[in-house]
């Protein structure tokens, strides 16, 4: 259920910034957005782990920061794989896009499950 909700979180997100970035991001609609949310999550499941483990020197050197360029590469293989329908202009639109979404998951995780946590407690 909570991968789930995640999904539906970033298609939202992903068309709030097609809507607002129009000229660097576009989809062609809300099942698009769907369609590369859940692509982007199975290749964060099977493609991030390995990424990671090949540049781990790069990412310790740079104190975790390359992680925002490995989660840019995951999102330019999204749009690779998804063609026409969920384009990003550029490897510098995707590493801003993957900083921003990254900040956006991290507040919503903190005010929708952390405080189900702290209930069950």
């Amino acid at each position: 259920m909570r991968w789930l909700l995640g999904c539906l979180i970033n298609a939202v997100l992903f068309m709030a910034l097609a809507g607002y970035f129009h000229e660097s991001f576009q989809l062609t609609g809300f099942v698009a957005a769907l369609e590369a949310s859940v692509l982007l999550s199975i290749l964060n499941v099977l493609v991030r782990p390995l990424l990671i483990l090949f540049t781990l020197p790069v990412t310790i050197l740079t104190m975790g920061l390359f992680l925002f360029v490995i989660n840019a590469v995951t999102l330019e293989l999204t749009d690779y794989l998804m063609g026409t329908a969920f384009e990003i202009n550029g490897f510098g639109m995707a590493l801003f896009f993957a900083v921003l979404m990254s900040l956006v998951n991290v507040l919503i995780q903190k005010t929708l499950f952390e405080p189900s946590r702290k209930a069950k407690k």
